[in-house]
């Protein structure tokens, strides 16, 4: 009975196991994920014979653990940085209690209320060592019990079955591909329903469980004989379709035409569009989602655009709290602070402490980060607040780390994620603050806002009060959110926010040119100077074959002269092709950290990885604190041979955290000698270099070569083709965002109006 829902065979040489006892958790998660302690009674690695008899920290994903039971666990020891050795569990399995003992011990454990130690010893007397399998096939064998009453026996045997239910509906989810978290995950959603639901309508599981994806039950469904052109594959279809769109083109809503496209070509189906607008009609019916004239919203993004301009419209319209001597206070700042604000600052200055809301946006070099500063200072004062009295009143926000630690360093106080002021839990993917648990701030100032997303701010409101001063500062040139929406620019454009635009140029002398450069390509306006060397630019014209070595020339000059990788930041548009950053990182890495003997390397796929190198984090490890386009540089190796974890070992050393990854986190991480320009935002590095040409015309339109050159702080090298330069400042043809923030909030208006 028992050994059919095993998923491998006890003692499987081919897998590291360990086999013992549960015995507490130090952890549990409501997903299922729990780290504990296990004592060891067994194991087939030789790095954890040492722990037998003796207690080993596990992490993995459970449906239960009892400490009554006997578990094999099956996965692989790892090293935590900061936990010391753990095992990592990918499967585990129960063992059948195998003897007269081990049975009397099952019966009589606190599964089973009411069944001592004696009552179990008669049952196994009387039905011998095989009476589990007796009892789940009859349970009407439990009345030759002598003294078992009938309201015990159907305790056993009800206790025994929903026992053994939660472990075969994990296996038979295992069996179907499902990986154990998202079996647990499903099982924990249905419970006894689980086989039931799956049959009846397996992509219904993408509507009660967000962590699943339609690619995944779409391979999983044909074990279940789903026909191809099934109307519940086809709906499912199309709300991952919708999905895919809106987050690969930044829209918030789409047009039928698109959806029908992209469906058909998925699913290799020629569908009929009068069929296809009824399966949008059902959608609609079942507030999957909304259509509003010709525009059909995913229900979540229709709900965040209709929050947000509701709020916008609130915060807006409250009565602004005026100071009657505010040019006095403003003339006070600047003495304590030694600086003269321009016009421009000083408005920006007195609305953000008398307007609710406000947004500030400039290009750089205009003095961004001077007024955070200085509206900081101003509310202290003004409040009478001292540094604490600050910390617990203001908040200071960001999209990434990065920007977020520029602001911290500016105003003195802590500055942190939007996710980690919203206590994000990574494993829920939920908010700690949101509509129910408030955060009390008072006044928030949020930089980099060009960055944010619909949904990121939608939460971010949800976890706001009413009354808040809320700042909004960026860049309205920038690259937009990877996320969907324009939040920035359809604020902006609304016309009902105070908006201050800056754009007296700081931070430059007379031989400068950075900042100029850039408010020339924002206005489209490109003079002849950039062809002429300056104190913080140069132009190094040459054709596009022959920027892979004059690249590498350069980077040689830059290295003698002392610049090292934290220092020298190279980005382009595209990742393919001859001057792509792939092929680039692996030739830079020549110069930047030539072969030494006395570099230890791993080979990774095509690419070798070795001591000293720099690299690039590719997704947020909230857990390790580094986050997507953090930039580390490997600071030690450590092969199978020699490692504790028995596999081999890159360490990587983020700004003083040092952070190990094995194999299978190899593809967490690539090179970092060159970057994206698209990673680069929210950055800013003391010299940028960017390769132009036309191989990338595609990439080449003015919004992504303004994101690019505004990261440079103190020197921009360009390199490449003129031509191709001037075509990239000339087109402003980027994809246009399909949103409609600005409508509803264009609506939300008005109805209060009226």
């Amino acid at each position: 009975m028992y050994n059919k829902y095993r998923l491998y065979e006890i003692g499987d040489s081919m897998k590291t196991y360990i086999k013992g006892s549960f015995r507490k958790a130090i952890f549990s998660s409501d997903k299922g994920y729990i780290i504990g302690l296990f004592k060891v009674r067994e194991t087939n690695s030789r790095n954890i014979e040492e722990f037998i008899n003796k207690t080993i920290t596990f992490t993995g994903y459970f449906h239960e653990l009892n400490e009554d039971d006997i578990y094999f666990f099956y996965g692989e020891e790892v090293m935590h940085p900061k936990y010391g050795f753990q095992f990592q569990v990918n499967e585990y399995e129960r063992v059948k209690p195998e003897d007269k003992d081990g049975i009397i011990e099952f019966l009589s454990s606190d599964l089973f209320p009411g069944v001592g130690s004696k009552l179990a010893t008669k049952i196994v007397e009387v039905l011998g060592e095989d009476a589990l399998d007796k009892i789940i096939n009859d349970p009407m064998i439990l009345n030759i019990v002598p003294k078992l009453s009938t309201k015990k026996a159907n305790s056993i045997y009800n206790n025994l079955i929903k026992y053994e239910q939660s472990h075969t509906i994990i296996v038979y989810l295992s069996e179907l591909g499902f990986t154990m978290k998202d079996a647990l995950t499903i099982y924990n959603t249905y419970k006894s329903e689980t086989k039931e639901k799956i049959e009846n309508n397996i992509f219904k599981l993408l509507d009660d469980i967000d962590d699943l994806n339609f690619i995944k039950l779409d391979e999983i469904s044909k074990k279940l004989d789903i026909d191809s052109n099934d109307d519940r594959r086809i709906k499912a279809c199309i709300i991952y379709i919708m999905k895919k769109l809106v987050y690969s083109n930044g829209d918030t809503y789409l047009l039928i035409d698109e959806i029908i496209k992209n469906v058909s070509n998925y699913l290799k189906l020629d569908i009929d569009f009068e069929q296809f607008k009824i399966y949008m009609q059902e959608l609609i019916n079942e507030n999957r989602i909304i259509k509003e004239k010709e525009n059909y919203y995913l229900i979540d993004l229709w709900k965040s655009e209709e929050l947000v301009a509701e709020k916008i419209v609130a915060l807006a319209s409250l009565k602004p709290n005026k100071y009657p001597k505010m040019d006095n206070y403003i003339k006070g700042l600047e003495q304590d602070n030694g600086i003269a604000y321009n016009s421009k600052q000083k408005e920006a200055i007195s609305k953000a402490l008398e307007n609710n809301l406000l947004i500030i946006t400039g290009g750089p070099g205009t003095g961004k980060t001077t007024i955070i500063r200085a509206i900081v200072d101003l509310y202290g004062k003004l409040n009478k607040l001292d540094y604490d009295g600050l910390v617990e009143n203001v908040a200071l926000l960001a999209p990434t780390g990065r920007a977020s630690k520029r602001m911290s360093e500016s105003t003195k106080l802590p500055a942190m994620t939007i996710h980690r002021f919203l206590k994000w839990n990574k494993e829920t993917n939920e908010f700690g603050i949101n509509e129910y648990n408030k955060d009390y701030s008072n006044l928030i100032i949020i930089d980099e806002v060009s960055m944010i997303d619909i949904n990121l701010l939608t939460n971010l409101f949800k976890g706001l009060t009413n009354n808040i001063k809320l700042i909004l500062v960026g860049d309205y040139n920038q690259l937009p959110s990877v996320g969907p929406g324009q939040v920035l620019k359809d604020l902006i454009e609304s016309d009902i926010i105070d908006t201050i635009h800056l754009d007296l140029l700081y931070r430059q002398d007379e031989n400068s040119y950075i900042n100029t450069l850039a408010h020339e390509i924002k206005n489209n306006d490109l003079s002849e100077n950039y062809l002429k060397k300056k104190s913080d630019y140069t132009f190094l014209e040459c054709s596009q074959e022959s920027i892979k070595n004059n690249l590498k020339k350069l980077c040689s000059q830059i290295l003698k002269k002392g610049y090292d990788y934290k220092r020298v930041q190279i980005m382009a548009p595209m990742y393919h092709g001859e001057n792509g950053i792939d092929s680039l990182n692996a030739e830079l890495q020549s110069i930047f950290n030539p072969k030494d003997e006395s570099k230890k390397e791993i080979n990774f796929g095509d690419v070798i990885y070795r001591e000293n190198d720099k690299v690039l984090q590719l997704v947020n490890m909230p857990d390790e604190n580094i986050y997507n386009g953090d930039i580390g540089v490997i600071k030690n190796i450590i092969y199978s041979g020699t490692s504790k974890s028995g596999k081999n070992e890159i360490h990587i050393d983020f700004d003083g955290n040092v952070v190990k990854f094995v194999p299978k986190d190899f593809i967490k991480f690539k090179h970092g000698y060159i970057i994206s320009i698209h990673k680069s935002q929210g950055s800013e590095f003391e010299m940028v270099i960017m390769p132009i040409c036309n191989s990338y015309r595609r990439m080449l339109y003015r919004k992504l070569i303004y994101t690019g050159i505004t990261r440079a702080k103190k020197k921009l090298i360009l390199l490449g083709d003129s031509n191709a330069f001037k075509y990239s400042i000339m087109n402003n043809n980027e994809y246009i965002r399909k949103t409609s923030l600005l409508e509803k909030i264009t609506n939300n208006l008005y109805k209060n109006r009226n």
